[in-house]
C-alpha cells in the first residue's frame, strides 16, 4: 500500500504539470481554456520533432521548445483569446474548443494516428530501490519539475511586480487598468508563460509514455479534476488535487485495472459534491 500511495503521488506530479497552465490562466483571466489538453499534446509532438529534425538530445529540444511556446501563448491571447473576454463565459469556451479542433486535426495530418515518444534519453528505464520500494528516475524528475513549477508560480504571484499586475487585473480590470496597467498585455503575458508551462507538460509527456493526436481531451479532463479538486485559481490547491487524484487512481489501478480512471472520477465528483469551491480556493486580497 506504500507504493502505492508513492506511486500516486508521482502520477499526481504529471497531473499537477497538466492542470497548472489551466488554473494560471482561470486565475487571472477567469478564461477555461478547453483546449489545454490538445496543447500539451502538440507541445509533446513539437519536441518530438525538433529532437528527431535537427538532432537534439530530448532535455535540449524541450528547452528550446519553451520560448516558441511562450510567443504562441502570447500571441494567441493578445491577438484572438481578448476578444472573447467578458462577463459571458461562452465565447471563450467556444473559441477554445474550436482551436482544439484545429490542433487534432493538424497533428493527424502531419504526425498520422500513430503514437509516438520522445526519446527519455534511457530516464525511462531507470529505477532507485529504497528499501522495498522501487521508483523510476523519470516519474522522480516529473514530481520535481511539478514541485519546482508549483513554487515558482506561488513566488512570481506573491513576490514580483509583475505578479501583483497579474493579482490586479484578475481582481479589478478596470481599477488595474486606471491606474496605467495594459491588461491586455499582462493577459498575454499570463497565457504566455501558461504555454511554458504547457510545453513542459507535454515533453515529459512524450517522455515517459506515447503521445497520440487524440490523448488531448483525457489530458485535458485530468487537468480539470486536478483544478476543480483543488480549487480554481489555486497554485498549491491545484497541486494537491493532483496529488489526490494521482493516490485515488492509484488505489483503484489495485484493487482492479479496469477501475483506476473510473475510482478518479467518483472521487471528483464526491468533491464536487461536498466541497464546489475546491479543497483550497484562492482568496482574494
Amino acid at each position: 500500500m506504500i507504493e502505492t500511495l508513492v506511486q500516486g503521488l508521482l502520477l499526481g506530479g504529471l497531473y499537477s504539470l497538466f492542470a497548472l497552465g489551466l488554473s494560471l490562466m482561470f486565475g487571472v483571466m477567469r478564461l477555461t481554456n478547453t483546449a489545454q489538453g490538445d496543447f500539451i499534446v502538440l507541445g509533446g509532438f513539437a519536441a518530438i520533432a525538433a529532437a528527431t529534425q535537427f538532432s537534439l538530445h530530448p532535455s535540449l529540444a524541450a528547452l528550446l521548445l519553451l520560448p516558441v511556446a511562450f510567443g504562441v501563448g502570447y500571441a494567441l491571447q493578445r491577438y484572438v483569446l481578448n476578444g472573447t473576454l467578458g462577463r459571458d463565459p461562452l465565447p471563450s469556451l467556444v473559441v477554445t474548443f474550436g482551436l482544439s479542433i484545429v490542433v487534432q486535426n493538424a497533428l493527424l495530418e502531419v504526425f498520422s494516428a500513430d503514437p509516438r515518444s520522445l526519446d527519455s534519453g534511457g530516464l525511462n528505464t531507470q529505477s532507485l530501490t529504497l528499501g522495498s520500494i522501487t521508483l523510476g528516475v523519470l516519474p522522480l524528475l516529473i514530481f520535481g519539475v511539478a514541485v519546482a513549477c508549483t513554487a515558482g508560480l506561488q513566488w512570481l504571484f506573491a513576490r514580483t511586480s509583475l505578479g501583483r499586475s497579474f493579482r490586479a487585473v484578475s481582481d479589478d480590470r478596470e481599477i488595474a487598468e486606471l491606474m496605467g496597467l495594459s491588461a491586455s498585455r499582462i493577459y498575454a503575458l499570463a497565457t504566455g508563460i501558461a504555454f511554458v508551462l504547457i510545453a513542459i507538460a507535454g515533453s515529459l509527456q512524450a517522455m515517459r509514455t506515447t503521445v497520440s493526436p487524440s490523448d488531448g481531451p483525457l489530458l485535458l479532463l485530468f487537468a480539470f479534476e486536478a483544478v476543480i479538486i483543488g480549487g480554481m485559481g489555486s497554485f498549491w490547491g491545484t497541486f494537491a488535487g493532483a496529488m489526490l487524484l494521482g493516490v485515488t487512481q492509484q488505489i483503484g489501478f489495485r484493487i482492479d485495472p479496469g477501475w483506476g480512471l473510473w475510482a478518479g472520477h467518483v472521487m471528483f465528483l464526491a468533491v464536487l459534491v461536498v466541497r464546489p469551491q475546491g479543497l483550497f480556493p484562492r482568496t482574494r486580497g
